[in-house]
């Protein structure tokens, strides 16, 4: 059992913190974008091994200062958990890896598509694999958001991979994640630690071959890459403690400030071409979104 599992039940209702904190969160995720195109020289691989290698101290000095490490080691100590979280860490790779690549090549619209897409790929996952039930709006969204996917698949000759691997890696993610027996804090310090060994074993291997950009090219990439640690660990464990202070439903609807500043930024600064095919795409995703909201909203208003 972990620590979190010991603090009383709280009610389900929204709280002022819990809103802060999400919202601070979601906006340093929105703003991400800018801080990953300053690493955009640099190649993708390099700057997640520097994400894992420089989260650890700082997901660490957050739980030595939260008093949270005791359920920590007794993760550490069962196969099972390690194993799950082996997974999890290798999901939340895939999608930093897949995330970083497109915005540092071009395809910030993408990101932005996928991370749209996502909450209506939950909807799809937690039929298919826990048997829940969807309602009528539901089903409508994630066909609006099929053919979407369509549109863009026939117009460029080939699925958007990119929206697609992020949608699957983040939404397998936080559906495995959920039944990681720790609390979220020790979750993400579990995963960046059983990361941390192949990620410094490969930027030791680029420095030694002065591949590497940690201080040969200039205390500009040294500061960037350092401060990968602290722009992936904190907004992670800031939103973790404020979803604990928040209803399902306020979530769902925090979670579009990301991908919709993403795409402004995507339209606006770095000046990524719209064209025809996103133009269609993606305000069908939104109207499966508004239908998605709607129909949350209005469930959670009945219970």
């Amino acid at each position: 059992m972990s620590a979190d599992a010991t603090v009383p039940l709280r009610k389900n209702e929204d709280s002022p913190r819990g809103f802060a904190f999400a919202l601070t969160a979601y906006l340093f995720w929105g703003v991400l974008p800018l801080y990953m195109k300053a690493l955009a020289h640099i190649p993708a691989a390099e700057v997640i091994a520097h994400r894992v290698v420089w989260s650890v101290p700082v997901a660490g000095a957050v739980l030595l200062f939260l008093g949270r490490t005791g359920d920590l080691k007794a993760a550490l100590r069962s196969p099972r958990t390690i194993a799950l979280a082996s997974m999890t860490a290798m999901l939340v790779t895939i999608n930093w890896g897949t995330y970083v690549w497109a915005i540092g090549n071009g395809h910030s619209l993408d990101a932005a598509l996928g991370y749209f897409i996502n909450p209506l790929f939950s909807i799809a996952l937690g039929a298919l694999l826990l048997k829940e039930k969807m309602t009528m709006p539901q089903v409508v969204a994630i066909l609006l958001a099929a053919i979407a996917v369509i549109i863009l698949a026939v117009d460029a000759g080939r699925p958007p991979w990119v929206a697609l691997l992020l949608t699957f890696s983040w939404g397998l993610y936080a559906f495995f994640r959920k039944t990681l027996p720790v609390g979220p804090n020790q979750g993400f310090f579990l995963e960046v630690l059983l990361l941390s060994l192949p990620a410094l074993a490969y930027i030791v291997y680029l420095e030694s071959r002065r591949e590497g950009h940690l201080h040969a090219t200039g205390l500009g990439d040294t500061a960037l890459l350092v401060g990968c640690g602290l722009v992936t660990a904190l907004p992670l464990m800031i939103y973790a403690n404020g979803a604990k202070l928040l209803r399902l439903s306020t979530i769902g609807i925090l979670q579009y400030i990301v991908p919709t500043m993403v795409f402004l930024l995507a339209v606006f600064v770095f000046h990524e071409p719209l064209g025809i095919a996103r133009m269609i795409a993606f305000p069908l995703i939104w109207a499966g979104l508004l239908l998605y909201t709607w129909s949350m909203l209005r469930e959670s208003r009945g219970r």
